[in-house]
């Protein structure tokens, strides 16, 4: 028996609780790995509460993302005693996930823990910190370099937003920071934004192409702030589009892309290719400072999991929340 989060949809209503769980129950994989830690990310607060139809399969254990240590595997990539890390996949959705102390899973969704990270931190980076990572990526690969201009990131305080403000700021960028908490300036400044905008100056309908001011744009909010986001972006300027906080609609116009070449990237984290998330976390290992990811980081136990994660779609968390999944 361990235990975990269940959520269960029935005649009796969509809950989550924490539960003593059998492990004859867990599904089917080829590797069993002792979960040490997991996080919360904004997909998990849906899971939790059921305001989106985030969970595909009854019942199931959330949590996209855990930290452990493989204690039965007939995978030939893993073997007991090996630490490593899982991000996505359907884990917690269709595949029961991290929130618990024990997991099930292939073993092809296994990555190694990085070096650079303990356990806990990999999962203070998690799903957001990855996600933020390949948005970087693609900004870096589509050419922008620090002396293009300002780098716009939406939904600052968030998981995504923090981590990507702190490796922007690192790697020299000059990073221009959109939130509706206008008490975080001081917080953000310190992770490395340089300057600070209301979120409302770009959540409402705007213009189908506005004035250029970004070279690049990370973008965790959808809806008319990636609209805006994409019609104020400089000519041959790119938008990483990671997240949904807003909605998931895209009322934009074809204009900034045929008239300024703006690009467009989608930010899959789920899917991604290990060569990918294999990329993505050497580049978290070089350019994630520690101290600011100790600064945007909550520590909570297993069942405060439930409470937090409605806080979280209420916008009530700053950063990234780890979970001590034994205690």
């Amino acid at each position: 028996m361990f235990n975990g989060i269940l959520i269960n949809k029935d005649e009796a209503g969509y809950r989550a609780s924490l539960q003593q769980i059998d492990e004859a129950q867990l599904p089917e994989g080829d590797v069993t790995v002792r979960v040490d830690w997991s996080t919360l990310n904004y997909k998990d607060g849906l899971a939790i509460t059921g305001k989106s139809p985030v969970v595909r399969r009854f019942p199931m254990v959330p949590g996209i993302d855990f930290a452990g240590i493989v204690t039965a595997s007939s995978h030939a990539g893993w073997q007991v005693g090996d630490k490593v890390i899982l991000n996505g996949w359907g884990v917690g959705e269709t595949h029961w996930g991290g929130l618990a102390q024990v997991a099930r899973v292939r073993g092809d969704w296994l990555v190694p823990q990085p070096k650079a990270f303990s356990a806990r931190q990999a999962m203070a980076i998690g799903t957001a910190g990855y996600t933020a990572m390949l948005c970087v990526l693609a900004l870096e690969k589509h050419g922008i370099k620090p002396a293009d201009g300002e780098i716009l990131v939406t939904g600052a305080n968030g998981g995504v937003g923090s981590v990507a403000i702190a490796l922007l700021a690192k790697l020299g960028y000059t990073v221009v920071a959109s939130t509706g908490r206008a008490a975080e300036e001081a917080h953000l400044k310190a992770l490395g934004a340089s300057a600070i905008i209301d979120r409302n100056e770009l959540s409402a309908p705007g213009k189908p192409i506005g004035k250029e001011r970004w070279a690049g744009v990370v973008d965790a909010v959808g809806s008319h702030t990636l609209a805006n986001a994409c019609a104020t972006t400089k000519y041959r300027g790119a938008v990483a589009a990671c997240g949904l906080a807003q909605g998931m609609d895209f009322p934009a116009s074809v204009a900034p892309f045929i008239l300024r070449g703006v690009t467009l990237y989608g930010i899959d984290s789920v899917m991604a290719p290990l060569a990918v998330r294999l990329e993505a976390w050497e580049r978290l290992g070089r350019d994630l400072e520690i101290a600011k990811l100790d600064a945007i980081t909550r520590e909570i136990g297993l069942a405060e999991a439930l409470t937090v994660g409605a806080e979280l779609l209420e916008g009530k968390v700053r950063g990234r929340v780890v979970v001590d999944v034994n205690r």
